[in-house]
């Protein structure tokens, strides 16, 4: 545990140089809130749909993006000051409550509700079973993470013994897949639709229907930034809540046409196509305050991984009031 927060605070001094280099050209008035989001992905399409429908700016703030490439290194920039609101698993916040800190990062708000990752192949196959992958090399995250972990519980649901790929970084998991490493690769969308597409791969399964719901990503912040910043904490959360809505009410393909600008490489049918996967699995929480009880289911995933020193306790690393005062709030 010692050494994952090591990893942390190292990556906080060597890994954000880049990706923050902008940010000292960014307006400093108050009215930005720094987001490191773990990876770009359709899963998070209500993040993305607050900023297109000008939700944020009806909260009087903006946001500014950054993307980590793992939970590690988002939860880095959260503890370096790199970024004001990590989107991540919320194991992050969980190994660092084990290693103790003097400015807790808490969980204020959840977005998905299971793995939003598609288990995809060399060839198609449609009478696919998890039996299929026994004795197979798959390329699944990195130990300690939320995508690896899942994977693993889904593995031994079933029985199967795999050779899950742990070496390859997470955000390199997909071009390590296309160069012919491993027989199957775990792959968010829009990725997964646009390799299907082009014939390089097979959406086969979908890992969060299989594992079942699980807090997968939420929102984190130092304890410091939420006391200083009430208003920015909650006006996110009405921004995301009332983007959730609009999702699940909304047409899909004007959904799609919004979130283009965010996937400059892919196009609108397969953003369609990635929010009707999304939607098939009900990804999505519509109350953004995270359940103790899938909390405590998180904490089995892990032990089960053999990730975690101790069970921590649910108050420690979530708060639920402001969450619970905007649902309430949009949903009457």
């Amino acid at each position: 545990m010692k050494r994952k927060l090591i990893y942390l605070l190292l990556a906080a001094a060597c890994a954000f140089v880049v990706p923050f280099a902008a940010a000292s050209c960014s307006k400093d008035d108050g009215k930005v809130v720094r987001i490191n989001e773990v990876t770009r992905s359709v899963f998070y399409a209500p993040m993305y749909l607050a900023d297109a429908l000008g939700y944020y700016g009806d909260e009087g703030f903006e946001i500014e993006l950054t993307t980590g490439g793992g939970a590690d290194s988002t939860m880095a920039a959260v503890l370096s000051g790199g970024a004001d609101i990590g989107f991540c698993g919320p194991e992050a916040a969980i190994y660092v409550e084990i290693g103790g800190s003097d400015d807790q990062p808490m969980v204020f708000g959840q977005l998905t509700k299971r793995d939003g990752s598609f288990l995809m192949g060399r060839k198609p196959e449609p009478d696919f079973d998890w039996k299929n992958l026994e004795g197979k090399e798959i390329l699944a995250g990195r130990p300690g993470g939320v995508p690896f972990m899942t994977f693993e519980y889904v593995m031994k649901a079933h029985g199967v013994n795999a050779n899950l790929n742990s070496d390859v970084a997470f955000n390199m998991m997909t071009s390590a897949f296309l160069g012919g490493k491993a027989d199957y690769c775990t792959v968010f969308e829009p990725t997964a639709s646009e390799i299907q597409a082009q014939g390089n791969g097979y959406i086969v399964a979908s890992v969060g229907e299989a594992s079942g719901e699980i807090p997968y990503t939420c929102f984190i912040a130092k304890q410091s930034y939420m006391d200083k910043n009430p208003d920015k904490i909650e006006g996110l959360l009405r921004a995301v809540t009332r983007a959730i809505k609009y999702l699940n009410e909304a047409d899909v393909e004007e959904a799609a046409g919004l979130l283009t600008k965010y996937f400059a490489d892919t196009s609108a049918e397969s953003i369609k196509t990635s929010l009707i996967s999304y939607k098939n699995i009900d990804a999505w929480v519509n109350n953004m305050a995270m359940k103790e009880e899938a909390f405590d289911r998180l904490q089995e995933v892990i032990e089960l991984a053999g990730q975690l020193e101790r069970r921590v306790e649910f108050g420690s690393v979530v708060t639920t009031e402001t969450a619970e005062k905007v649902y309430r709030e949009i949903y009457g």
